[in-house]
């Protein structure tokens, strides 16, 4: 079973027009266990001005597929050496805290809809090397649809 770092843009994409159909294929693979939601606290923070809905997307996730990511001194180590590399600037630095906490928490992979910041061919490479360079593994970093099991749109069934 993967373990999926979700950032908070995830989450929103479930009620954004654009991303909603991938968005919530993927709850619904984390609802039913398929693939466990890793859910930090700094989602959560991220998380506390948006709406109702927002919260009760999240609380359909049965508690057995969740796993909770807490931050620690390590992973705002981490995210500090993103943008001292030039990864990201100071302004993203929620950004590096994400990717900080899925490498440092295992993640087989860290979801998101953030095509600046996170999901970016060339910042991946950088925080990669960075990753190495410090010792830790390289974090795959994809969008839901990317990670989602593979579907035969014309049998409307998984594969």
């Amino acid at each position: 079973m993967l373990n999926v770092y979700t950032d908070t843009s995830v989450i929103g994409g479930c009620f954004d027009q654009e991303f909603q159909v991938h968005s919530n294929a993927l709850f619904d693979e984390f609802r039913t266990g398929i693939k466990k939601l890793m859910l930090s606290d700094l989602v959560m923070m991220e998380l506390k001005p948006a709406g109702a809905e927002v919260k009760a997307k999240l609380a359909e996730i049965p508690k057995r597929f969740k796993v909770k990511v807490k931050g620690h001194v390590k992973a705002m180590k981490l995210a500090d050496t993103y943008i001292a590399a030039g990864a990201l600037s100071d302004n993203s630095y929620n950004d590096a805290l994400h990717i900080a906490l899925a490498t440092l928490h295992g993640a087989d992979v860290l979801a998101s809809w953030n095509f600046k910041h996170i999901v970016n061919l060339d910042r991946i490479k950088l925080y990669n090397s960075i990753n190495l360079q410090m010792g830790y593994r390289q974090i795959e970093i994809r969008t839901p649809r990317e990670i989602l099991k593979p579907y035969d749109h014309e049998k409307k069934k998984k594969i």
